[in-house]
């Protein structure tokens, strides 16, 4: 007899997330993870990758909230020299306790007691697959039998090949919450790597007023990313104090006089922290002796079908490593798709199409689907590409943040290929044209959707219309007949 209907290898939000949905089907389920080192998250060192990425996430808001402090700050000493009016001061130090309690509130909401409560068991320790005498995992000396198993383990953090840096020691976003450990906040960090979790933690911790440098091999911040989008948001960083350097390398880091130093280039830099946010790699499953059980592996880690399924029928896996990026977002959806395949019939497959993500910089930063030279190297000049910029809607000029482009990529039919959003809410904007891919909605949808003044969402229904604008420019026979229409009918008073 089986113990599970599904054994869910964890550690991750989707881990969670499958376990609990497992369960809501009335399911059996384990849920493995690694053993936590306090009850206190430690504070979010390396067994804590579940919280590491929502603890940089409160620091970012927080210094979204530093921002509009000094500029209300700046507003209000303009009524007057002897207006009375208190000076606010941010503490860097005050940032980092609000961060980890509000990361505490949200791991209480997504506990692991909350998932044993609703009936998920769960193990925590280190699992291990055996095929003798059938198909199961070791965990803490106990053997687990289930018709299916799920991997939902973490990626990890890519560390750079850098003389020093691991005796000169660093943070990762996921281990940032360590800075609150020590006896000294920084006055100075050197950021090594330029993906979306370094790019948000430099300017939050710039707006906390520590001297940031952002030290990248590529011509720009964002390498991944549309080049007109990852610049701007460069340039507002840049405008902000924060110092890029592009097209660096670092080869060495060292500690001097109980003060590190980093090589860049041909610039020696001293930095009191050194955070490393150089994408991730392919999660290593060596401890789980998978190759016993016939599971493949090619470069990029796991080879697995459409349907989620490793060269082991009954071992599915969904990851939150895609692009070199982290997508929770997409882990959650790979594992939705992954449990039901696992808990019923493969039938279901995985559709990337539509899935937004966003780089919570300020201006934020969201994408779905094709950019402009991956929709013009597939369909040529098939290829219609429209702009819209927040600084001609209404609400963007009342709120004062009118910095920001959005970018919709179609094909001549109105079938919907992309888009990039640069600017204000930028990560909610997207939902409605990812949702609209999704469902195959065309562009005349949108444009004839009302959308409400003033919202900042009246940008997709001004893009939308400007893309049917744009075609009928295109359209020089239907422009034409038009025209002799209009004045035939003045001409005949008709």
């Amino acid at each position: 007899m089986l113990d599970y209907d599904v054994v869910i290898i964890g550690g991750t939000p989707a881990g969670r997330c499958a376990a609990l949905t497992a369960k809501y089907l009335q399911a059996s389920v384990a849920l493995i993870e690694p053993p936590n080192k306090s009850p206190e998250l430690s504070f979010l060192g390396k067994n804590f990758p579940i919280l590491g990425a929502r603890y940089s996430q409160t620091l970012v808001e927080f210094g979204r909230f530093a921002q509009q402090v000094n500029f209300a700050q700046q507003f209000t000493s303009n009524f007057g020299e002897n207006a009375d009016t208190p000076e606010i001061v941010l503490q860097l130090d005050a940032a980092i306790e609000w961060a980890k309690n509000t990361v505490s509130n949200i791991e209480k909401v997504n506990s692991i007691d909350f998932l044993a409560t609703a009936g998920v068991d769960v193990i925590l320790g280190n699992a291990e697959f055996i095929i003798k005498p059938d198909l199961a995992v070791i965990v803490n000396g106990r053997r687990l039998k289930s018709r299916r198993f799920l991997l939902a383990t973490p990626s990890q953090p890519a560390i750079p090949e850098i003389q020093g840096l691991l005796s000169t020691g660093y943070f990762t976003p996921e281990t940032i919450g360590g800075l609150s450990e020590l006896k000294k906040l920084p006055n100075s960090l050197v950021v090594i790597g330029g993906d979306p979790a370094g790019v948000e933690l430099a300017q939050a911790f710039n707006r906390l007023g520590v001297a940031v440098t952002v030290i990248v091999k590529s011509s720009h911040i964002l390498a991944k990313e549309d080049p007109e989008a990852a610049r701007l948001v460069q340039a507002v960083l840049e405008s902000e104090g924060v110092r890029i350097l592009t097209q660096t390398e670092v080869t060495q880091a060292r500690i001097i006089d109980e003060k590190k130093w980093i090589q860049a280039g041909n610039e020696a830099i001293e930095t009191d922290e050194i955070l490393v946010a150089a994408g991730y790699k392919k999660t290593d499953f060596e401890s789980l002796n998978l190759s016993a059980t016939g599971v493949k592996f090619n470069d990029k880690g796991l080879i697995l079908n459409n349907k989620l399924q490793t060269t082991n029928r009954r071992i599915y896996a969904c990851t939150d490593f895609s692009r070199g990026y982290l997508f929770p977002n997409i882990a959650n959806y790979q594992a939705k798709v992954a449990l039901k395949n696992a808990l019923f019939l493969p039938i279901f497959k995985v559709n990337y199409s539509g899935i937004p993500w966003a780089i919570f910089a300020d201006p934020q930063l969201a994408r779905v689907g094709l950019n402009e030279s991956q929709a013009k190297a597939k369909y040529g000049e098939d290829v219609l590409v429209c702009r819209e910029y927040f600084k001609l809607l209404d609400r963007a000029q009342m709120q004062g943040e009118t910095t920001g482009f959005y970018k919709l990529i179609c094909r001549h039919n109105g079938e919907i290929l992309g888009a990039i959003i640069v600017g204000p809410q930028a990560a909610e904007l997207i939902h409605s044209i990812a949702l609209a891919m999704r469902q195959g909605l065309k562009v005349d949808a949108i444009a004839e959707f009302p959308h409400i003044w003033p919202t900042l969402s009246e940008i997709n229904g001004k893009i939308a219309t400007n893309w049917q604008l744009q075609k009928f420019r295109t359209q020089p026979f239907l422009s034409n007949l038009l025209e002799n229409l209009f004045h035939w009918r003045r001409y005949w008073h008709w």
